[in-house]
């Protein structure tokens, strides 16, 4: 489902993993409060200059997790011709720790786009204090 971008946002270029959060973080503060108790996973596709082209909600599952596959990812992406993406996910529980599921999940999206020609540029796990960013980490 594509959301849309807070204008605040619209004209930026997406060079830091703090930038995303924030545009993350907007979006999710739009869900209602029963909502926002549930993971969302989202995805920021960017233009070869990584101004933003869409955000995407791909998944939303429950309070302790969310089922999304690298299809559900790339399939705006490769329709809307992007260069790169920002993944994202919120945790409910305010742990920012990365779990074997995260970092699995990260391994196969970042895999997928090498086939296909579209770089994940960061993997954003955030709540609404705080993020974790697997580029910023040496993870990604």
């Amino acid at each position: 489902m594509i959301i849309e971008v807070h204008p605040q946002f619209r004209n930026e270029k997406i060079y830091s993993s703090e930038k995303a959060y924030n545009v993350f973080l907007k979006a999710f503060e739009t869900m209602d409060e029963i909502d926002k108790e549930k993971e969302h996973f989202f995805v920021l596709g960017l233009t070869r200059n990584r101004h933003i082209k869409y955000l995407d909600l791909a998944s939303v599952g429950i309070l302790s997790g969310t089922l999304v596959h690298s299809r559900e990812v790339f399939r705006r992406a490769i329709a809307h011709a992007s260069d790169s993406i920002v993944i994202a996910h919120n945790h409910p529980s305010g742990n920012m720790t990365a779990s074997s599921a995260d970092d699995k999940i990260t391994a196969s999206i970042k895999e997928a786009g090498k086939i296909i020609g579209i770089e994940v540029i960061d993997h954003i796990i955030f709540c609404q204090e705080e993020y974790f960013s697997y580029a910023d980490n040496g993870r990604l």
